[in-house]
């Protein structure tokens, strides 16, 4: 788990924000990605999964801070992985990254949940939200096992999760 003590909890809240907003953004970009409707459906869920977070996060940050304005940091003063791709980056590998970013969000928000041990509402959010963002994970991890037998294959079936 990651420590966060040092940090300024103005800071971490934005970053948290920031996060929020980086990944939402993901996963928007993603569900252009592919063709496949059920793995667009998906993706954009989890992008409304992530702009929730960043709407409680908020809410934290103007209940603490009511007096400050939100400004998000350009970078992140907690190290946290960063998803990169190009347009011809095959989805399966843009996923795996995604995998280890929410893992770091898992962890980020069992330590900031910390922070808030005397204001139980708060704290058990963040603990919902870390559990939240393993779920994700797990999500991205089966779509992207998919994936990878049909980039192997450079097979592609656009109606492949649709049952009788």
């Amino acid at each position: 788990m990651m420590d966060l003590k040092q940090y300024d909890l103005k800071k971490l809240l934005l970053t948290a924000m920031k996060s929020e907003v980086e990944s939402k953004d993901l996963y928007l970009e993603l569900s252009k990605k592919t063709e496949n409707g059920l793995l667009q459906d998906k993706l954009r869920f989890l992008a409304d999964e992530e702009e929730k977070h960043r709407i409680f996060i908020e809410d934290i940050y103007r209940n603490h801070f009511p007096e400050s304005k939100i400004e998000m940091p350009d970078k992140s003063p907690v190290p946290m992985p960063n998803v990169q791709f190009k347009d011809d980056t095959p989805l399966s590998k843009i996923m795996r990254q995604a995998m280890q970013a929410e893992q770091a969000a898992s962890d980020f928000y069992k330590s900031l949940a910390e922070r808030f041990e005397d204001e139980s509402k708060i704290h058990n959010t963040l603990m919902y939200f870390a559990d939240m963002e393993i779920g994700h994970l797990k999500l991205i991890e089966m779509e992207k096992n998919t994936m990878e037998r049909y980039e192997e294959d450079e097979v592609y079936w656009p109606m492949i999760h649709v049952g009788p």
